[in-house]
């Protein structure tokens, strides 16, 4: 009955630390004077709210004063485009239908909303039979090739 002695105790299975423990500063103080071997390393801007410290950059851009916006489609281009598909008997639901896209772009078009798309012009133009009369393309001052529709 050696086995049985109720003064010795067997640990079969012993927890380790748990990860905020293994991480503290006394855990790797204490790993380190055992002699193991400790990798650390620090997060960039761990713990701390970085994500609103002002930079070069967003300073440049606090500076800057030109207004930035999208060029938007004349009221006379939506006018050309209304009044071709008004010829052909189109709807706008229909007109759209006819060149795959959805009827609030023509909307945003014949309002004068909508940012110009040279594919989307160019299927207009194709469903209406030809050039709306009076809408032409129109090359800007910075670069070739690029510019925008504009009624004549």
């Amino acid at each position: 009955m050696a086995e049985s002695d109720w003064d010795t105790v067997t640990v079969l299975r012993k927890k380790g630390p748990t990860a905020a423990q293994a991480k503290s500063k006394q855990a790797i103080l204490a790993a380190q004077r055992r002699g193991e071997d400790v990798e650390t390393s620090k997060k960039w801007a761990a713990g701390q709210n970085k994500q609103h410290s002002i930079t070069k950059n967003t300073a440049k851009l606090d500076r800057e004063t030109e207004e930035l916006h999208h060029d938007r489609v004349t009221l006379e281009v939506g006018k050309v485009i209304q009044q071709g598909r008004q010829s052909k008997g189109l709807t706008q639901k229909d007109l759209a239908t006819k060149i795959n896209e959805k009827p609030q772009v023509i909307a945003d078009y014949e309002s004068g909303r909508a940012i110009p798309n040279n594919q989307v012009l160019g299927k207009i133009e194709r469903a209406i039979g030809e050039r709306p009369a009076g809408l032409c393309w129109v090359n800007g001052p910075q670069a070739p090739g690029q510019g925008h529709w504009q009624a004549d």
